[in-house]
């Protein structure tokens, strides 16, 4: 389940390994020229991973390209995705609050990825998406005492935020509320979605990644929450281990 390591360096081994050559991105003229004239009943294919340059949303960006997904991203530096994706990922950098810019960053996706907090806080206009993946790290931001609850106090608003919002937005969704993620390899242990969990256990950041791509296979009519970390309990099926969970979050 985890990403070959030879992937994890991305740019040209990435593009050796699927055998594409070195092509040079478009003229920023050219692409933009391209925008003013979106297709009329355009294909809805794609899927949107914001905060793309973080650590877990370029493992997550790797497990779909993996999986020959077409994969957008919104980023802080379009040259340096450049660099690690290839042509592989449509890279695009700009404030996600404004509404022209979002409205070009969502063209054409039909799912969006969110590995952190803060994208759906700015209350952007989602339509078309059809299925939104939010990684919430809200149980540990609430678990937190002293200091460290002081600390991340605005993420846990932000946290919150995206929840409400989502939940709100009428689309369906998954929230994937997970424990303390650590900077383990993923694929070595097993799992726990126990309720409470989130709040003391722990998940692997490459094993957190590769549960928000499964859950793109299980689209839920409304939406649900399921808690994740990792513990004993062994996964071989995805679908059918995240679709008894949102059968059993409906009861």
């Amino acid at each position: 389940m985890t990403v070959p390591p030879c992937l994890i360096s991305g740019g040209p081994k990435l593009r050796k390994w699927y055998g594409a050559p070195d092509l040079l991105p478009k003229d920023e003229s050219d692409a933009e020229d391209e925008d003013e004239f979106p297709e009329k009943n355009e294909v809805r294919d794609a899927v949107l991973v914001t905060d793309g340059d973080s650590e877990i949303g370029q493992m997550i960006i790797l497990s779909l390209i993996v999986k020959k997904a077409r994969v957008k991203a919104l980023v802080k530096d379009k040259r340096t995705a450049m660099e690690a994706f290839g042509t592989y990922v449509e890279s695009m950098a700009g404030d996600a609050s404004s509404k022209p810019f979002l409205k070009k960053a969502l063209r054409g996706v039909r799912a969006i990825i969110c590995p952190n907090e803060g994208f759906l806080s700015n209350g952007g206009d989602l339509q078309g998406v059809k299925h939104v993946i939010l990684l919430s790290q809200l149980s540990v931001y609430r678990g937190s005492g002293g200091i460290q609850a002081l600390m991340k106090n605005n993420a846990r608003k932000l946290a919150e935020k995206d929840e409400s919002t989502l939940v709100a937005s009428g689309i369906p969704y998954t929230i994937i509320r997970v424990g303390m993620l650590q900077d383990t390899p993923g694929g070595t242990q097993g799992f726990s979605f126990e309720k409470g969990s989130a709040e003391k256990g722990s998940l692997s950041k490459e094993d957190a990644a590769f549960i928000c791509v499964e859950a793109l296979d299980v689209v839920p009519q409304v939406g649900f929450t399921f808690e994740a970390v990792n513990g004993e309990e062994k996964v071989s099926d995805w679908k059918e281990r995240l679709t008894r969970l949102m059968e059993k979050s409906e009861q």
